[in-house]
């Protein structure tokens, strides 16, 4: 007769964040203000964060919106290109900073795909929209060494 062992199951962490919308515009006049007078006249999404990467022809527009459901049926219903990402939100303050969170990354071999700040904070603390190479073992490393992870639900 075989004799049933329970499965092994681990519990595994998974970070909290928020999701980034990368827009493709066309590289003319006013498109930036186009994309973001959408924002400003949603009831119910604001801009956290954004952050534009320009060629000659396009412009990709990297956005954080407090409302990752809302923007992206926005920008389905004014017929904009766009990409999803998920990120990690590190707020860095005093003995957090962004001198130790790199180190820490750096000891865990992971690299930093791009980063750049939050225009709302909570609390008016810093805050960075951080892409690494893993973001469950960067979430973990981070949480480890007492950096607060702030998801979608944290946003203003």
């Amino acid at each position: 007769m075989n004799e049933l062992v329970p499965l092994e199951t681990t519990q595994g962490y998974s970070p909290p964040t928020v999701r980034q919308f990368s827009v493709f515009l066309d590289n003319k006049v006013g498109k930036l203000l186009e994309l973001v007078g959408l924002f400003d006249e949603a009831p119910n999404v604001h801009l956290c964060a954004f952050s534009v990467l320009e060629s000659s022809d396009h412009a990709v527009v990297r956005i954080i919106p407090n409302n990752a459901d809302a923007a992206r049926g926005l920008l389905r219903k004014n017929s904009l290109a766009f990409s999803e990402f998920d990120l990690l939100i590190v707020e860095l303050v005093s003995d957090h900073n962004l001198t130790s969170m790199c180190l820490y990354l750096l000891g865990a071999e992971l690299s930093i795909r791009f980063a750049y700040p939050l225009m709302l904070r909570p609390d008016g603390t810093p805050t960075i929209a951080l892409a690494v190479d893993d973001q469950v073992l960067a979430g973990q490393v981070l949480r480890k060494k007492n950096f607060r992870l702030l998801g979608e639900g944290d946003l203003p």
